[in-house]
Formats: C-alpha cells, structure tokens, sequence
C-alpha cells in the first residue's frame, strides 16, 4: 500500500505548489539531518548491480533527478541518500536572481504535470560553489568503499545579461562551478527566461558550448568534466538532428532530452483547459511529455549512437519508463515532476522495481 499519496492529497492538494516544494525540500533534508536516511541507508542505497558507467563516470543507478528541484545545491547530499543515482542542481546562473513573480509554479494534478515559469531563481554561481564542493566531500567521505552518488551542475543565463554577452554570463558559472562538478550542463531550453531559447540556434549555440568546454579544461587541467547540453521538445526533429551533429562535431560527452513544453496542445491534456489557458506562460512537464521525449531519444540514438550520452527526461514515474528509456538507448534517465506526486521514496521504489525488471528478463 503506498501511502504518499494519500498525504498528498490531504496535506498538498490544496496547498500553493511552491510552498509544498519547499516543505517538500525540508522534509527530505531532516530525514538525513536526523539521521533517518543514513540508518536506513541499505534500503535507500540502488542495489550493485545497478551501477552503470557513462561519460566515463560510475553512477550506482542509472536513475537520477533532473535540475530544478534543487535549484542552489542546497540539499545535494540529502536527495542523494533516498536514492538518486546522481543528483542535477540548478539552473545556476553567473548572478543571483530571483526569477520570476509568484505565483510562478502550478499543479495538473488529473495529469500529473506542473507548468512552471521559475525564472532560474537562485543565489548565483558564487554561492553555489561552496554549497558543491562541500556536498561533493561529504558524499567521498560517507559512500567510501562504494559508488557514490554523482552530482551534475546545470547552467544557464542571467536575465538581465543580453543575448550578445551570453557567453561570458555562461564562463563565470563554467570558471567557479566546473572544478566542483562532475559534470556539467548548458541550459538553452528554458522557456522561462526570454531570448534563451534562441540560443538552441546552431549559430548561436556553437560558439556557446565551444567557448564553455574551452573554459572548464582551462579551469580543471587535471581531469575531464563531461559537459552535456539540454534541449527543448519543442525543436521540430531537423533541429533536433543539428545539434546533434553539433554535439559530435565538439566532442560534447552527452545531450540531455528534454527540457520542458510550450506546447498545450497535443499532449492529451484532462485538466480543464479553461484553468490551463488561466495558468498562463511556462513551461509544462510531467507524464504528458512522456511521448515527445521518447520520439527525441529514439531520434537521437539514431543520430550519434553509442558516440554520446543520452540522458532522457521527461514523463517518466515508474521503474518501467526508466527501464524503456534505456532499452531505446538512453545512457542515463532522469525524472523530478513524479517526484512532487510520489514522495520520497519514489527513487527507491524506482531502484528495485529496476533490479526486479533485470532480473525477470534473465
């Protein structure tokens, strides 16, 4: 019997979505501040033989929580001990921002989807970077002996930064927080900041990534940081094709697919659309994306192959989405809307339901 769902629906419903994020949030950072989640580590740690090695690092799962619910890598190592193979903080940016005005943040509870316009509010790169290298030294520390939990670093740019100045706003978070990441992602698929998108634009775009990996080899002379690039669903599959050939012609590590929808339209929507149409702007995530962000993988792996990384997104809630993520050549799988509706042990429940899946296939 799960029983979150029923305290979702008494305690959260109704609640203003971003207030249940970070209740949310700080319930899972006092499980481990009490102790909870290290005494109950064997339950909570992904069982051996879901280890997997991509980009040419060790994830104990190859599950892990997308950017967006840790936006400031304030709670990486309090996620990582309920289960997430690797844990993707952010979007940092090179300045602090606040984001967007509230509300910025609403539930599709019938479908299981969030639409947000956050705005990538955090504290900027400065302020991060401690936050990282201290999460990255507790976890060496704590999972000695064993695969430690991964942490990703998503990046993106500042609001009031102008398109033209783009790059340099993306170099002060690839200069402070490569050296503390284990590996990194530029974000140009965010709907929620204006002119971003555009920088998806293979014009835009190769200079972006070239001048970001350039920067982390220059800040980390001793050791490679895979750096991965996140796209929207919304490319039309020409597009999608493009940054793909991009991706091999830098010698990026991975593409990350996807980010989340403008659309509203076309994704077999329950909720009233009348609510939907007063919601406004922002970009739409959850199980309707499950679709779109499966024909992008498929067209991906297609394209590169085994040459890169593919780490899918989007739409996925049980062991068997992540398990058809990979089985249609995704490297790695990621997920953070079903976390709002599942609760805190849903990596776990994601991990065995994995480990039961292999093994009925032996």
């Amino acid at each position: 019997m799960r029983i979150y769902p029923t305290f979702f629906n008494i305690f959260f419903k109704g609640m203003d979505p971003e207030k249940a994020h970070h209740i949310g949030f700080w319930g899972v950072q006092t499980l481990r501040n009490v102790g909870i989640t290290r005494a109950l580590r064997k339950y909570f740690q992904p069982a051996p033989e879901l280890a997997t090695t991509v980009m040419g690092i060790t994830f104990p799962s190859p599950f892990g929580l997308a950017a967006g619910f840790d936006k400031g890598g304030k709670g990486i190592a309090a996620l990582a001990g309920i289960g997430f193979g690797h844990v993707e903080i952010g979007t940092i940016t090179g300045q602090a921002q606040p984001g967007n005005p509230q509300p910025r943040l609403f539930r599709l509870v019938e479908d299981k989807a969030v639409i947000n316009r956050m705005g990538f509010n955090n504290d900027g790169a400065a302020a991060a970077g401690p936050r990282v290298a201290a999460a990255r030294a507790d976890l060496e520390t704590e999972y000695r002996g064993v695969v430690r939990p991964i942490i990703g670093v998503n990046i993106g740019k500042t609001k009031i930064v102008e398109l033209e100045n783009a790059i340099d706003d993306y170099l002060i978070s690839t200069r402070t927080l490569a050296p503390q990441a284990d590996y990194l992602v530029v974000n140009v698929s965010s709907p929620n900041t204006p002119g971003l998108r555009t920088l998806q634009a293979i014009e835009s775009l190769r200079p972006l990534l070239a001048a970001v990996r350039e920067e982390a080899d220059r800040v980390c002379p001793n050791r490679h940081v895979p750096l991965t690039v996140k796209i929207a669903p919304d490319l039309v599959d020409e597009d999608v094709i493009e940054v793909a050939a991009l991706a091999k012609e830098l010698k990026l590590d991975g593409i990350i697919a996807t980010n989340t929808t403008i659309a509203r339209e076309g994704l077999g929507l329950t909720s009233d659309m009348t609510k939907v149409k007063e919601i406004g702007a922002g970009g739409l995530s959850g199980a309707p994306l499950k679709p779109r962000s499966l024909e992008v993988l498929r067209l991906l792996k297609r394209e590169i192959g085994d040459d890169l990384a593919i780490i899918s997104v989007g739409g996925v809630t049980t062991a068997e989405d992540v398990q058809e993520r990979l089985d249609a050549g995704a490297d790695l799988v990621q997920g953070y809307t079903a976390f709002l509706y599942e609760g805190p042990l849903w990596a776990a429940h994601i991990n065995r339901g994995l480990v039961k899946l292999r093994r009925a296939r032996r």
